[in-house]
């Protein structure tokens, strides 16, 4: 399940117009999900988020790219600075090679189609926590929520190929995860060594959670709780502590 390049843009385009609009209702609004940040700092973030990922895919950059990020206006501009680099970023994905070779966090995947695939949920997931935090309504296509709860489970997890160092304690089990609007679900095994594998589909004896794909995803970066009995929490509280990306 790899997401269309054309809903994965669209995807990132609406979240970030849905945060230039809402942030500026109370730029000194806290994040939950964010402790010690206001609005302010999450747009701040993303200002530099965006700069860095379309300066990577525009020069085809094999490493970070050096110096300081640009400066960022004041308060006054800041919502119409933001959404300029997000749009900058859109096109700059758009026009690019998916396959083009990059630098990228992930040691197994470093080309166009990683960047705008964790973009996605980078996006909204910082969306919703603006819009949170300002009591104003947030939603993601389930299957666009699908397809960032199996890009975390493949890079933001610690996986034989890719684990967390120093080693974490071990997920002990099977955990079935479960999008009930989305037609999709994953098992998440125990690998050994403080990594896991997963697979599609919940097969065999495993303890599930089950949710919406959107707040699945919410769940894995740490803003929800999602139901399950206590055995599946406990899985999930070990799967959510081997994750890297919060």
């Amino acid at each position: 399940m790899t997401l269309d390049r054309s809903l994965a843009l669209a995807a990132i385009e609406s979240h970030a117009h849905a945060v230039a609009v809402t942030a500026p209702r109370s730029w000194g609004a806290p994040i939950e999900g964010c402790p010690g940040w206001s609005a302010e700092d999450v747009v701040r973030h993303l200002c530099d988020v965006h700069w860095f990922w379309e300066r990577i895919v525009a020069d085809r950059l094999d490493a970070p790219p050096e110096g300081g990020h640009p400066a960022t206006p004041g308060l006054d501009r800041l919502a119409g600075h933001f959404e300029e680099g997000a749009a900058r970023l859109v096109a700059t994905l758009a026009a690019a090679d998916p396959d083009a070779s990059v630098w990228t966090w992930a040691p197994a995947q470093r080309d166009v189609a990683f960047v705008t695939r964790h973009q996605v949920q980078e996006m909204a997931v910082h969306h919703f926590d603006v819009a949170s935090a300002l009591g104003e309504p947030w939603s993601m296509s389930p299957p666009v929520a699908a397809d960032a709860i199996e890009e975390f489970l493949t890079f933001s997890v610690s996986s034989p190929l890719d684990p967390a160092d120093p080693p974490r304690p071990p997920l002990g089990g099977r955990l079935g995860l479960v999008a009930r609007d989305a037609d999709a679900a994953w098992t998440v095994v125990d690998a050994g060594g403080g990594t896991v594998t997963w697979s599609r589909g919940v097969d065999g004896p495993s303890d599930a959670l089950e949710a919406d794909a959107a707040r699945l995803l919410l769940w894995l970066y740490g803003r929800v709780e999602v139901d399950g009995d206590e055995t599946a929490r406990g899985l999930g509280t070990r799967l959510r502590a081997l994750a890297f990306t919060d």
